[in-house]
């Protein structure tokens, strides 16, 4: 059970993503600190589906510093890595079913949907549909001029 509304992970859980996150050791600049609570605001930003720049400040700091986080672990595959063994485990421990669902659905686009042009065929896309050439509209089948 969380204490919190913003605490999304458990001990447990977060027993298993602390190794896999970069350390401080020969890391220049400012530290990294307070890993949990960067990855809890993380996870709740994304749980919520609220904008970076309303993450509450008050529980997780300045949503800057949380952003620039979650994009270090992102560019550096750190989430990747994360992701890797958490399906790992999930996997040894039989909890993931492999079966695949797959549907043979087929859309197509009209051809005129695209936006490339094919000057080997006539597709009669320069002049809409429901106007003639000279931007007069045709009239009913049926009806005399």
């Amino acid at each position: 059970m969380t204490s919190s509304r913003f605490q999304s992970l458990s001990d447990a859980q977060w027993e298993l993503i602390a190794p896999l996150l970069p350390s401080n050791a020969g890391r220049r600049g400012h530290p990294f600190w307070d890993d949990r609570g960067k990855v809890e605001a993380i996870v709740y930003r994304y749980r919520t589906g609220i904008p970076w720049r309303d993450l509450p400040r008050e529980q997780f700091g300045p949503w800057q510093t949380v952003w620039k986080r979650h994009r270090r672990y992102a560019e550096d595959g750190t989430w990747d890595k994360v992701l890797a063994a958490l399906l790992a485990r999930a996997d040894a421990d039989g909890k993931i079913d492999w079966t695949v669902s797959v549907d043979a659905t087929i859309n197509r686009a009209h051809q005129h949907a695209t936006n490339t042009t094919r000057p080997e065929q006539d597709t009669g896309g320069e002049v809409e549909s429901h106007e003639s050439a000279r931007g007069v509209r045709p009239q009913p089948a049926g009806r005399d001029a």
